[in-house]
């Protein structure tokens, strides 16, 4: 039996998220990973929304209104491309991020803080069947917390599935378009 396409894209994309969030330690982990969730998370959008005119588009460059995490997922959430599990999820991730990234110290994905934002989503990825296939082959990679193992396990089973996710897309189309002139 051929695994389908989307299966195909997710097991992919989840070995690359795997692998570039493993080459990482301490920050980088959150880091990286964090950031491969936010260009999950454009594509998704991008996916459903209609080309740009303007060949430099810069809608979601920082400057602008999409250029932040919390606007992409919190715009995802509210078009109902995610549910209400990946955008906590999502936030988790977010807000580790923005911890790791203004510290001035050595941020540990232990510290309780960020475990209490963490606990609160881990159990809907456990039961994605790619927590209990990746699980074991974290586990045996040398240099790797149980923190660290959990968040990739994590940020892997969201960037799959965004993913796989904007390959069903299609563009919106509305029922009308807002025009000063009928023709």
């Amino acid at each position: 039996m051929t695994p389908d396409p989307l299966t195909i894209a997710a097991a992919e994309q989840a070995r690359t998220v795997v692998l570039q969030m493993m080459a990482e330690r301490g920050r980088g982990v959150v880091l990286v990973g964090a950031a491969r969730l936010d260009l999950a998370v454009e594509h998704l959008l991008k996916a459903v929304m209609a080309p740009s005119q303007d060949t430099d588009d810069r809608l979601f460059t920082p400057e602008r209104s999409l250029g932040s995490f919390a606007a992409k997922i919190t715009l995802a959430a509210r078009l109902g491309l995610i549910d209400s599990s990946i955008e906590a999820s999502l936030h988790a991730v977010r807000s580790v991020r923005n911890d790791f990234a203004h510290s001035a110290g050595e941020p540990s994905l232990a510290d309780a803080r960020h475990q209490k934002r963490l606990r609160r989503v881990y159990p809907e990825a456990e039961a994605s069947p790619l927590w209990l296939a990746l699980a074991p082959l974290l586990a045996q990679q040398s240099g790797l917390s149980s923190h660290e193992q959990a968040f990739i396990l994590l940020v892997t089973i969201l960037v799959a599935s965004i993913e796989a996710c904007v390959l069903l897309q299609v563009p919106f189309t509305p029922r009308a378009t807002v025009r000063f002139r009928t023709s």
